[in-house]
């Protein structure tokens, strides 16, 4: 079908009020959690313990993760959208370790922009979260980042479900504003991926660590610094791939992803008929 003539947004997973609570929280809850050293004083508790508090706020979002998964998982995530998601988080953690350790060659964002622009925000929080657990399993990469990778990366296919226009944009138009949104959220994710690290080193160390008893000025300034000399470069990279890979194979990708969501449809409910009706 054309976009003339109209096409309505697969939507896998409706979010019901009960999930978009769930997500609402889980994602305050988050912000929290990787914008902590701005947030706490250099009095408070958490700063004193700056060493446990990643430890303890990955715990804690481990869990949230997971309960809002399911959350909205009962509210609607069928046997075909489970097959749906096994398939897309598999591809994508393969798709992971390619490149890994190499100016920041990551091909799986590009998949989930465009499996968050198709399927919608619901399936693509779930899809992301999913889909990174997946690749930390298969590359060893478990570790207290784990759980923060997994929200990042829910919020990064999630935002690309709620990108305007989604019945109507077609064509290099669409193309264009999922490359620009994969552009911008690859350095977004890297970003917030650095606040989840960046407690981590000692103080003693470097003078762009974070320092517990520093004001927010002067700790703004030492992340910047450590943005600067740490990831631009894997970030930029990321970002360049996401792009170059939406307008390469982009446009095969969303075909094969709308065919699949058609035939699937999602929304016609599994019903089993009685032996000789």
């Amino acid at each position: 079908m054309t976009a003339a003539h109209g096409t309505r947004q697969a939507r896998v997973v409706r979010l019901g009020p009960r999930s978009l609570v769930a997500l609402a929280l889980v994602s305050a809850v988050g912000v929290v959690a990787f914008c902590w050293p701005f947030l706490a004083p250099p009095t408070s508790q958490v700063s004193a313990h700056a060493q446990d508090a990643p430890w303890l706020f990955a715990g804690l979002l481990v869990l949230l993760v997971a309960v809002v998964a399911a959350t909205i998982s009962e509210s609607g995530l069928g046997p075909k959208a489970v097959a749906m998601l096994g398939v897309l988080a598999a591809t994508g953690a393969a798709l992971r370790p390619i490149g890994a350790g190499t100016a920041g060659i990551e091909p799986m964002f590009f998949l989930m922009v465009l499996s968050g622009r198709v399927l919608g925000p619901g399936f693509g929080f779930v899809l992301g979260s999913v889909t990174m657990f997946a690749s930390a399993l298969l590359t060893g990469g478990v570790g207290p980042w784990m759980p923060f990778q997994m929200l990042a990366m829910g919020w990064f296919t999630m935002g690309a479900g709620l990108l305007p226009g989604p019945d109507r944009l077609r064509g290099r138009p669409e193309l264009g504003l999922l490359a620009g949104y994969g552009f911008l959220a690859a350095f977004a994710y890297g970003t917030v991926m650095n606040l989840a690290g960046w407690p981590f080193m000692q103080q003693n160390a470097s003078n762009i660590a974070f320092a517990p008893d520093a004001a927010v000025p002067a700790n703004l300034a030492r992340f910047v610094a450590y943005c600067l000399a740490t990831s631009l470069g894997w970030d930029l990279g990321r970002a360049l791939v996401t792009v170059v890979l939406t307008f390469l194979v982009g446009p095969a990708i969303l075909r094969a992803l709308r065919r699949a969501t058609r035939r699937a449809a999602f929304e016609t409910p599994v019903t089993f008929d009685a032996p000789g009706a």
